[in-house]
C-alpha cells in the first residue's frame, strides 16, 4: 500500500499593519518580532518533520520564510517548489479593505468565524467553496505525482481548511468552523483514492 502523507503548516503570523485589513493574496511580510519569539515553536517543528521529504511553498512570500526559518532552526534546508493552486483564498476588491469596513459589502451573512460566509464570492475573488475546489484538485494531482512520498506544504489557513475540507467531502461553511492557527501543523493521508484526516491544528510545543 503506498501511502502518501502531507504534512501541512500554516504560516507563521504576519506582521501587525498587515492584520488590520484583508490582506487575501496580498504579498505582506511576517511579524519579526514573533519570529523571534517562536524560535521553540520552530525547533519543535524542524524536529516533528519527516526527513527526506517534499517541500512545497506558495508563491506569497510569508510562506517561503516560513519554510526558511524551520530550516534555520534544525530541519536540513531543501529544494522549496512553489505550488500556485495551494494559495490563500483571493478576496479580490476587497483586499487592503480595513475589516470593519466589510460588513456593509456583503451579499451573504459573515460566517461565525471568518468575515465572508462559505459561498460568498468577493468581486474579482473567490469563495471559499471555490478554493475548496481549487485545492481539492491540486492535492489530488500532488497526492499522484508524489505518491508514496512525504509532502511537507507551507501554506495558508484558507488553503489548509480547503484541503480537510476535500478530504471529509464537507460544505465551505462547515470548513470555516475549523481552527487553522499559524505554525499548527495538520496531517493528510492519501491512499488507495481516499483521504484520511489523522490531526488537525496541532500547535508545535514550546
Amino acid at each position: 500500500m503506498m501511502e502518501t502523507n502531507f504534512w501541512l503548516i500554516r504560516h507563521a503570523l504576519v506582521e501587525e499593519n498587515a492584520r488590520a485589513f484583508l490582506y487575501g493574496v496580498m504579498d505582506v511580510p511576517l511579524c519579526e518580532p514573533t519570529l523571534l519569539e517562536q524560535a521553540p515553536m520552530y525547533r519543535s517543528l524542524a524536529a516533528r518533520l519527516p526527513r527526506p521529504a517534499v517541500w512545497l511553498v506558495t508563491p506569497l512570500s510569508r510562506t517561503r520564510r516560513t519554510a526558511e526559518t524551520i530550516f534555520a532552526h534544525g530541519y536540513p534546508p531543501a529544494s522549496l517548489a512553489v505550488e500556485p493552486d495551494l494559495i490563500e483564498q483571493s478576496l479580490g476588491e476587497w483586499q487592503g479593505l480595513p475589516h470593519a469596513d466589510l460588513p456593509v459589502r456583503l451579499k451573504l451573512p459573515a460566517h461565525a468565524f471568518w468575515p465572508l460566509g462559505g459561498e460568498e464570492t468577493p468581486p474579482g475573488g473567490e469563495s471559499m467553496a471555490d478554493v475548496i475546489a481549487r485545492v481539492g484538485t491540486a492535492m489530488e494531482r500532488l497526492a499522484e505525482t508524489h505518491r508514496g512520498q512525504d509532502v511537507v506544504i507551507v501554506s495558508h489557513g484558507g488553503a489548509i481548511r480547503g484541503a480537510v475540507a476535500h478530504a471529509l467531502r464537507i460544505a465551505a461553511d462547515n470548513a470555516l468552523h475549523m481552527a487553522v492557527q499559524n505554525l499548527s501543523l495538520t496531517r493528510l493521508e492519501h491512499s488507495r483514492d481516499e483521504w484520511r484526516v489523522i490531526s488537525l491544528n496541532e500547535l508545535p510545543g514550546y
